[in-house]
């Protein structure tokens, strides 16, 4: 069944709208977006497919969607800008807002170390229940009582699950609200932007 595809398309952004259909004739892609701005005008403005695997539901204009990764760069956007309000600095010792989290070499990490992937915190080594990554209480007791995996701010190494909890503790401990909460004050609300960390209802 091919996708249906709605929205514009600058004449001059045709490609992106034959590599936008291909993505779901050739590499099997269910549902999907593209929204592109030169110089503030909307050249193209794309969305297709499905939102469910069934194929029963049509993608909306306005359709929500995961977001993975990404979510690591908005942290870090949020945390820039509790260090313009001057609620933390890059250089705040992690341990100065999180004292549990001063052992086993970690005493001497910032928030730069933490947002620069050099805490040597990519997983933590004991099997934790089926789940945990859902507590965020248990996530971050596990990853202050954690040995790092190397010498804490000296590598590099991509913290894929750990990254939000890590950076978002001190936040939260730093500003008293949660990363979602933040996300929602500093983004969502003064851009009229439907971003979420948690959902409402």
């Amino acid at each position: 069944m091919l996708a249906p595809i709605h929205g514009t398309c600058d004449a001059a952004f045709h490609a992106v709208r034959d590599a936008f259909q291909n993505n779901f004739i050739e590499h099997g892609e269910i549902g999907a977006s593209v929204y592109i701005t030169v110089n503030g005008v909307t050249v193209v403005d794309l969305w297709g497919g499905f939102s469910n695997p069934e194929k029963t539901s049509r993608w909306q204009e306005d359709q929500l969607v995961n977001a993975f990764s990404i979510g690591k760069g908005v942290t870090a956007v949020v945390a820039a800008q509790c260090v313009a309000k001057g609620l933390i600095t890059y250089d705040t010792r992690v341990a100065s807002l999180w004292p549990e989290f001063a052992v086993h070499g970690k005493e001497h990490l910032t928030l730069r170390d933490l947002l620069g992937h050099r805490a040597g915190l990519p997983a933590v080594r004991n099997r934790l229940a089926p789940n945990a990554m859902f507590d965020w209480k248990l996530m971050t007791e596990a990853l202050a009582k954690e040995t790092p995996w190397w010498t804490p701010g000296l590598e590099h190494g991509y913290h894929v699950n750990t990254y939000g909890f890590l950076v978002g503790e001190v936040l939260r401990r730093a500003s008293g609200k949660t990363v979602g909460e933040l996300i929602s004050e500093f983004i969502a609300a003064p851009l009229h932007a439907e971003i979420y960390l948690g959902t409402p209802v």
